[in-house]
């Protein structure tokens, strides 16, 4: 990795048996800290996944990003969005937003044909 290695200071992974002890030994000399997923867990890697391609689809890929502190602006503020004004499928929420009043109808309140 070289000089970049210094930009990184975690190695998340999970716990395949592909991921040597000495695959992990490589990130020693570059103070890189191995963090693996939680055992038993093999939707884990999955979540994290869809949360990076969503943020690659519904944010950065539509901006030009200029600075590591402009990175992370943005996906703090996007993260905000996500978690509570961004319509969501699941967890009985009928595609509206965390944070919608329950009393209010969502336009388009009939269906348009």
């Amino acid at each position: 990795m070289g000089e970049q290695a210094s930009a990184f200071r975690y190695l998340i992974r999970d716990r395949d048996s592909i991921f040597t002890d000495a695959f992990d030994a490589m990130f020693g000399p570059a103070n890189i800290e191995i963090k693996k997923s939680a055992p038993q867990s093999p939707k884990m890697n999955a979540f994290a996944e869809r949360w990076v391609k969503t943020v690659r689809a519904e944010c950065t890929d539509r901006m030009l990003i200029t600075s590591d502190r402009h990175l992370r602006v943005v996906l703090e503020q996007y993260a905000e969005h996500y978690n509570s004004g961004r319509t969501h499928q699941g967890h009985g929420l009928n595609l509206r937003a965390p944070l919608d009043d329950p009393d209010l109808i969502p336009l388009p309140a009939q269906r348009i044909n």
